[in-house]
């Protein structure tokens, strides 16, 4: 039997995750422990545990390394303490686990990387080589990839790019993406169950916005925010506005501040949700007429749904994306036109990161690996 922990350090990486827990929990060759941490044990987040409990996946070990604050110097003190607690944390359970999956790019993640190192930890890394030039997430992916021992990469150029990184690409393997295989696994709710659930009716033309800092010029978000204040005020008038709360970034703080100002003002037309989960988030997506803002989901997700995006500013930028993709620098008029041009449209192509069946393929070279 293998033994695999996996690190989850907030509902957008358990999202992606879903698939490959529900496999590996029920293929008996596997023997599955989950380690939650950062924003999952957040109250002012959603406490995203209750979440992962709900869906009958048992949590093994629970590491509180949240700090009060999102400025430049609470995020570097989170950064500290999630190494601290995580080199006790390897030093507890060392030599347990053949492999240790991690994920994506997120600071806590890179943190608890960075203090299993000297523990020769064997990290398995999703998502590695791409690039996120309007986030210092860019820095995090890199130097998780740099500490791991193995990468699963959704497309052939992130190949390429790990091999420049990393100097050869032996054990680099070209899956998709991960959070895709969701589309088989979870049934969607009707439009009705929505209602019942979130008392949102989405058979209202809506907008989904889902916006996260720019954390490389961080100074700009001030300016960026007094921007989709007035265009959401104006696109009020003619579309309901669903907004996913942004992530425990820096400065993340002022975009909740202004999104539930702009709620209470007009509680019927601009709904926010602090965590829609898997089932919720794509059933929005699915009956969305369009997706605004700068989110991964919009890059990888959303085409497999047939809609467009309009991709704001710089955070995403330098990440392959399709032809669903509209890509929108922060000028108001320019973002307000672009809306109104897609709202409505299907997408007919391919998404570029389906490239099927990226559980099967990691867990075959996970057997592999320890024959």
């Amino acid at each position: 039997m293998i033994k695999i922990l996996l690190l989850t350090s907030s509902r957008a990486d358990f999202g992606i995750y879903l698939p490959l827990i529900k496999s590996v929990s029920t293929d008996n060759a596997f023997e599955l422990d989950l380690c939650v941490f950062g924003t999952h044990l957040s109250k002012f987040h959603g406490y995203t545990l209750d979440d992962i409990t709900r869906l009958g996946v048992p949590v093994k070990y629970e590491i509180n390394n949240m700090v009060i604050g999102d400025k430049a110097e609470d995020i570097a003190t989170a950064y500290g303490l999630t190494a601290l607690k995580f080199s006790d944390f390897w030093k507890s359970i060392s030599g347990q686990y053949k492999f240790t999956i991690v994920l994506g790019d997120r600071f806590e993640m890179a943190a608890a990387v960075a203090a299993g190192i000297p523990f020769n930890i064997q990290f398995v890394h999703i998502h590695g080589g791409e690039t996120t030039l309007g986030a210092i997430d860019n820095v995090y992916r890199h130097s998780i990839s740099l500490a791991s021992k193995i990468h699963f990469v959704a497309l052939p150029s992130f190949k390429q790019k790990l091999k420049g990184l990393l100097g050869d690409d032996d054990h680099c393997h070209v899956v998709g993406a991960l959070s895709l295989d969701n589309l088989k696994e979870i049934d969607l709710l009707s439009v009705e169950g929505f209602y019942e659930k979130w008392k949102i009716d989405l058979t209202i033309p809506t907008l989904l916005f889902t916006v996260h800092p720019e954390t490389i010029d961080f100074d700009s978000n001030k300016c960026t925010i007094a921007l989709l204040e007035s265009l959401i005020v104006k696109l009020k008038d003619d579309y309901q506005i669903i907004i996913t709360m942004p992530n425990a970034d820096t400065v993340g703080t002022l975009y909740r501040e202004m999104f539930n100002k702009l709620a209470s003002q007009d509680k019927s037309k601009i709904k926010l949700i602090e965590n829609f989960g898997t089932q919720s988030y794509f059933t929005c997506m699915k009956h969305a007429i369009l997706m605004v803002g700068n989110t991964s989901s919009g890059i990888i997700e959303a085409a497999s749904f047939q809609k467009f995006v309009i991709n704001l500013g710089s955070r995403q930028k330098g990440r392959e994306s399709g032809e669903n993709v509209i890509h929108v620098p922060y000028n108001e008029q320019l973002i307000f036109e672009k809306i109104n041009e897609f709202a409505g449209k299907k997408f007919s192509g391919r998404n570029i990161y389906d490239l099927g069946g990226a559980t099967d393929i990691i867990k075959k070279w996970l057997t592999e690996y320890v024959q």
